[in-house]
């Protein structure tokens, strides 16, 4: 694929680097592709191959071409995953902590969607296409919890129509760093690409509009255990929106605070967040229906924990 780029100095950071403007500009591309892309004279300013360090005028034409992506089969695998209902239309899965939702690039096996399509043969929806078959909505690998399969297209269109209109429940149970001081509130603020580090999110008003409602369920000594309800559903959207509070999710990685000494004996693998309940109008029976994940056995541990410290 061939990528014209016809830069202008107010949508671009005059001075930036080469491969950060470009990969600034094509979203799809990431950094350090750009930068192996330039390598390979792949990319060219004003008809000429430049440096990965050459600094942007503002006035430049770029020249991308991006190598057509080499097609992979992505095959079912046996792999045990939990379900908490299933008919012909949905599967409702509680996604284990470590587990990626759907394929990707590098990342082939071991995924959701590599048990799923074991487990429904050829019963998933095609909508997303042949790498993302039955995925309607997505949750972070180190998030567990609820999260819908749909075995059909019109299934697939039923629910992904009630996210777009945010009438999906969905809410979360979160331990965060710090004493969040107000019992309930609401973050509204929108997130877009981290400017300097394209696999991060961040708050960025010209970003997408997200809006999180959160309620303090208990307050321990350094922690707080939280339920947030999401209305809008970006990328990280609990983590970026409670980071920007001061309280990222306790073992956050991107996100979050390095661990204290107290903190490393956890060994705690990812943010603690969970998906507890989904709750939708059922795309065939037209009945609301709500399924609630249990919490996992780690998290219901820590909170034991925090609460006999307290």
């Amino acid at each position: 694929m061939r990528y014209c780029l016809q830069l202008q100095e107010e949508e671009i950071e005059v001075g930036s680097r080469l491969d950060k403007c470009v990969s600034d500009l094509i979203e799809e591309v990431s950094r350090t592709a750009v930068q192996n892309l330039i390598q390979n004279q792949k990319i060219r300013v004003n008809g000429r191959a430049e440096k990965v360090s050459y600094k942007i005028k503002g006035d430049e034409t770029i020249e991308v071409d991006v190598p057509d992506p080499v097609e992979v089969e992505i095959l079912p695998q046996d792999i045990p995953f939990d379900i908490l209902y299933e008919d012909s239309d949905l599967l409702i899965v509680n996604k284990a902590k470590g587990m990626v939702v759907h394929p990707a690039p590098g990342h082939y096996t071991n995924t959701l969607v590599n048990a799923i399509m074991y487990h429904c043969k050829d019963e998933l929806s095609g909508i997303n296409g042949e790498i993302r078959p039955g995925i309607v909505h997505r949750i972070d690998k180190d998030t567990t919890g609820a999260l819908i399969i749909c075995k059909n297209d019109h299934a697939h269109r039923l629910i992904a129509e009630q996210i777009k209109e945010h009438s999906v429940t969905r809410k979360y149970l979160g331990i965060v760093c710090g004493m969040v001081k107000d019992d309930e509130g609401t973050i509204d603020a929108p997130i877009g690409r981290h400017r300097n580090d394209r696999k991060k999110m961040g708050i960025d008003p010209s970003g997408r509009n997200a809006i999180t409602h959160y309620k303090v369920l208990e307050r321990f000594q350094k922690h707080t255990y939280m339920q947030f309800q999401l209305e809008t559903g970006r990328t990280h959207q609990i983590r970026v929106h409670m980071a920007s509070k001061g309280h990222p999710l306790l073992g956050d990685s991107i996100y979050g605070l390095a661990p204290s000494n107290s903190e490393k004996k956890w060994k705690l693998e990812g943010q603690c967040l969970h998906a507890e309940s989904i709750g939708f109008i059922h795309p065939n029976t037209g009945t609301y229906m709500e399924f609630h994940a249990p919490i996992p056995d780690y998290f219901q541990k820590l909170l034991v924990n925090f609460s006999s410290s307290s």
